[in-house]
């Protein structure tokens, strides 16, 4: 568990000079208040608060710019933060700073019916957008669960309980409008969904956690809303089977929409909590969209390939509020699992392998929680190889975190030995900074290199991704 105090440098800088700049620019919008940059400094993760210096609410491209130039001028970090729900110490002031809140950068600029896309301010949530979207026979697919702004999923390159069937951000970006260390604005592509011209920043952008630019506005993908949406539900032996159900369904090309595996105590704890009954064993939750004989068709095909790998009990259902119930359920694991031991707090954390080696690495992470005595529940994205361990240690107890860093530590490097990520969805903030090195090499250099060539002074979110230099 990687500790702030050893990679926070802020005390050696004097940050006094941009905040006096931008106290003449925004007055009293620029909130130095203790209580405020304490709440900023904390997202939804195990890691303690670190506070930036000011938060500052921009309400438009030209806003954000003009607080760029002043933090670059004066070497002085700036935080990007959308809703908070990051779990990696994505948005801890590290080197202390100017948080910039995109809460007010929150309008949905433009709907492209004929061309399945939206143009929207960084600020604005999934469930905003959908919302929105509602009686135009469209809708934003990507769910991490949380209500987070589409600027921090982009950051973040979230995925989520779709992505088997709609991918991650990554996909679903057309184009980002950001505003780079240099106080320049630019625009990372067109609307045309492809083009040979020129690199990918799109994807470059994607995915950088606040290190390279801060977005104003993104271009994200639309699609039409299913004729008919089905969800089931299924029981399994053990977690073999139900991962092998899952290959079987993609090696038939059944368009599954979502599958997500959830072991017995992660049932147990959301029985409890949604007060369900679901048999507290391993389960898949599944959801097909179609047409109405479609959805029906891929049920079918998928209780034939449940019933050969073990399943049991496999219950389907077209109506809407049992659908949305189930899901329910599965978007509040993180509460219901916190329930089971109320003084303890969760540290969640991620790693995704080939999906062949999905039930293999979680059997051996079993052992491991096992070993270790930690109560720890399993839920995952099992069609595209990822899952999840909520760990719940009392972060008092310094021999409990030690056997957490431990599972967590073998956790990870399983997942690196299987040829799979430290992290599927989570980022690397600064909880994996030593994991990325381990995952990707001599690759990290020319990852340097790119930080160092777009931000040269540092200032974008130092200390995320890699280690904090204030030169390279």
């Amino acid at each position: 568990m990687t500790s702030p105090q050893n990679n926070n440098p802020q005390k050696q800088f004097n940050y006094a000079p941009a905040l006096e700049e931008l106290a003449q620019l925004f007055g009293s919008r620029l909130k130095t208040e203790h209580a405020v940059c304490e709440q900023y400094g904390k997202d939804e993760s195990f890691h303690p608060s670190v506070p930036p210096h000011a938060v500052i609410q921009p309400e438009n491209a030209t806003e954000v710019q003009s607080i760029v130039k002043i933090c670059n001028r004066n070497k002085t970090p700036i935080i990007p933060h959308g809703a908070g729900t990051s779990l990696e110490g994505n948005i801890a002031a590290l080197s202390g700073g100017i948080c910039i809140d995109s809460a007010m950068m929150n309008a949905i600029i433009s709907v492209n019916h004929g061309d399945f896309d939206a143009l929207v301010q960084p600020g604005v949530t999934r469930r905003q957008l959908n919302q929105h979207l509602k009686n135009s026979g469209l809708f934003f697919p990507i769910d991490p669960g949380a209500d987070a702004t589409l600027g921090g999923m982009a950051a973040t390159r979230a995925s989520g309980t779709n992505a088997v069937r709609y991918g991650s951000m990554r996909e679903n970006v057309v184009n980002i409008e950001a505003v780079m260390a240099d106080g320049s604005i630019i625009q990372t592509a067109k609307r045309s969904r492809k083009s040979a011209a020129g690199y990918d920043l799109t994807r470059l952008m994607v995915g950088s956690e606040g290190t390279l630019g801060f977005f104003t506005a993104l271009t994200v993908k639309l699609y039409p809303l299913p004729e008919a949406i089905s969800a089931a539900v299924c029981t399994f032996e053990n977690m073999g089977g139900a991962v092998n159900t899952v290959i079987e369904m993609i090696q038939y090309g059944i368009p599954v929409a979502r599958v997500e595996l959830l072991d017995g105590l992660t049932l147990k704890a959301i029985n409890r909590y949604s007060s369900t009954e679901y048999t507290e064993a391993p389960t898949l939750f599944f959801e097909f969209h179609g047409s109405q004989q479609g959805v029906q068709e891929q049920a079918r095909l998928t209780q034939e390939i449940a019933d050969q790998n073990q399943g049991s009990q496999f219950k389907w259902t077209s109506n809407t509020e049992q659908r949305n119930k189930m899901w329910r359920a599965r978007h509040d694991v993180a509460w219901a699992c916190k329930l089971l031991r109320p003084d303890g707090q969760i540290w969640s954390t991620d790693v995704c392998v080939p999906i062949s080696r999905l039930a293999e690495c979680i059997d051996q992470t079993r052992k491991d929680i096992e070993e270790a005595k930690i109560l720890a529940p399993i839920a995952g994205h099992v069609g595209d190889g990822n899952f999840h361990l909520l760990l719940l240690v009392d972060h008092e107890d310094k021999d409990e975190i030690a056997a957490a860093e431990t599972l967590h530590h073998k956790m990870v490097m399983r997942a690196l030995e299987m040829d799979g990520t430290c992290t599927g969805e989570h980022g690397i903030g600064y909880g994996k900074i030593e994991f990325l090195k381990l995952e990707h090499g001599e690759a990290v250099q020319p990852m340097r290199l790119i930080k160092q060539a777009l931000d040269p002074n540092n200032i974008f979110n130092p200390g995320k991704i890699f280690e904090w230099h204030r030169q390279f």
